[in-house]
């Protein structure tokens, strides 16, 4: 009878608490590989010591999106304590699922975090850029998961960090090879992000200035200057119409069958099957909700926080929204870009002051604003460079994606030693 191998041995590997890896690597806890908070100031620090301070709020998925604030011991934050020096890893112990990580690789002034973060240095002869990307591994989350998964409060002790399992490879030069592939990626996400930065700043000046007229199209110059209205300078050819002229308030009601819609700030009105998640469901029936057709605005409950949504789609809404519809020709695009722009929410802000939190904006409330009205084709016009705008950023984010998604992938393969990296031995 012909010998068979056993389905669950695997050449070359071996099986531990981590999963399969090869058998020139190990597995070991985060004590046995870095000094977890090894360096801390304490009550004899000079009041006047000067240090750099960051929070939780600074660190986004391994990026430090804030500049470290400069500032002195006596006005730091009491939890102020810990030091990170160049190549410290330091891992937020409060919702470490959340992946709030991050690697001091730049040779500057000691920053100090707070003692809501671990800090982790490592050991000779242990990378410290790959303990930093095996933070962000399948394997890590799953022992994070464990951790937190039904706790009141959602965070790890020194004991935790200290007891974190690692797969980590003999060979120090092969950690340094497998670090040296991901944090290229991870150049290549940075120069992304930074790239679709910059072209959000450039369409939002561009925004600006296009729906406030202080940037014209020739082709649409009728008259050359400014009027002074209460809204500001205005151009002098173009209208300036208050908000009950432009649009009115629909309330159709008794629409059985139709879908039901959601208003959200991120995505303007989208179906309710489109959002991931749970959502909330009506209990009774819906015949009191209000209907929303293509074109149509919608007046939010946070409205005055993130301005007024647009609806691509049929459907219902609760009957806590106001639903608007133009009475005249317009580019639905533009006033769509004008209603989440900075200048308008902020004249909302100013129209419902004294309105508290969650309260709903009333129609009369959003009538008495006045609006600036360049002529339809100019609207067009508008509309076509903001809209051709957020399709080059839409592109740039798509490549981002996909750039995330070939590293999560790489990170599969390289953390666990399923695809080996070919390096020299040594002594």
């Amino acid at each position: 009878m012909p010998k068979t191998k056993n389905k669950h041995t695997k050449p070359s590997y071996k099986k531990t608490k981590l999963g399969w890896i090869p058998n020139d690597w190990e597995v070991k806890k985060i004590k046995e590989i870095t000094l977890v908070d090894k360096n801390s100031l304490n009550g004899n620090t000079d009041p006047n010591y000067r240090l750099n301070y960051i929070s939780l709020a600074d660190i986004d998925n391994g990026r430090l999106i804030n500049e470290p604030k400069e500032i002195i011991f006596s006005e730091a934050p009491s939890r102020a304590r810990r030091i990170v020096s160049q190549n410290s890893i330091i891992l937020a112990t409060v919702r470490p699922n959340l992946q709030s990580f991050y690697i001091q690789r730049e040779n500057k002034k000691d920053i100090i975090c707070s003692t809501g973060f671990a800090v982790l240095d490592s050991k000779n002869n242990y990378d410290p850029n790959y303990i930093y990307h095996y933070l962000f591994s399948h394997a890590m989350s799953a022992q994070f998961y464990a951790l937190v998964v039904g706790s009141n409060y959602p965070a790890i002790n020194s004991t935790d960090v200290k007891n974190l399992k690692m797969a980590i490879p003999v060979l120090l030069t092969e950690q340094q090879k497998i670090a040296q592939i991901l944090s290229a990626w991870d150049r290549a996400i940075e120069i992304q992000t930074k790239l679709i930065e910059k072209y959000e700043l450039r369409k939002k000046a561009l925004t600006q200035q296009l729906l406030t007229g202080k940037k014209r199209f020739e082709d649409f110059v009728e008259y050359k200057g400014y009027q002074k209205t209460k809204i500001g300078e205005v151009p002098k050819d173009w209208k300036i119409l208050s908000a009950k002229e432009i649009f009115e308030n629909v309330s159709i009601k008794k629409n059985n069958g139709e879908e039901l819609l959601a208003v959200t700030q991120e995505n303007g009105v989208v179906p309710r099957s489109m959002l991931e998640g749970r959502v909330m469901m009506p209990t009774g029936d819906t015949k009191s909700y209000k209907l929303v057709e293509p074109g149509n605005f919608v007046i939010s409950l946070r409205s005055f926080q993130g301005g007024i949504e647009y609806s691509d789609y049929r459907g219902i809404v609760s009957p806590a929204y106001t639903v608007l519809k133009n009475k005249i020709d317009i580019d639905k695009r533009f006033f769509k870009y004008f209603f989440k722009s900075d200048e308008f929410i902020s004249r909302l802000a100013v129209a419902v002051i004294g309105i508290r939190d969650g309260k709903q904006i009333a129609y009369n409330d959003f009538t008495f604003m006045n609006f600036r009205l360049p002529s339809l084709k100019e609207q067009q016009k508008i509309a076509d460079v903001l809209e051709a705008a957020d399709n080059e950023i839409k592109v740039m984010k798509e490549t981002l994606e996909k750039l995330k998604e070939q590293k999560k992938g790489l990170m599969q393969q390289l953390l666990s030693g399923k695809t080996r990296v070919k390096v020299k031995e040594e002594e």
